[in-house]
């Protein structure tokens, strides 16, 4: 069984519905395997609990969102 994993900040309901769809039909299209055979979890990171760059997410986003205003 295929087994696909995001690992992803805070996502909607929808969110995560959507990608959930969207990712096993174009997995199963590909891998040429049913759709019924695919386990998907989502694992939502707080922006706090990774980073990028040295600086944890939330920071990286503020000074993106300073810079771009």
């Amino acid at each position: 069984m295929p087994y696909i994993t995001v690992e992803s900040g805070a996502l909607s309901d929808e969110q995560k519905e959507l990608l959930i769809k969207r990712l096993t039909e174009v997995s199963s299209e590909i891998m040429k395997v049913p759709q019924e055979f695919f386990i998907t979890t989502i694992k939502e990171v707080s922006d706090k609990n990774f980073g990028i760059g040295g600086k944890t997410i939330d920071i990286v986003k503020e000074e993106y969102i300073k810079k771009h205003q």
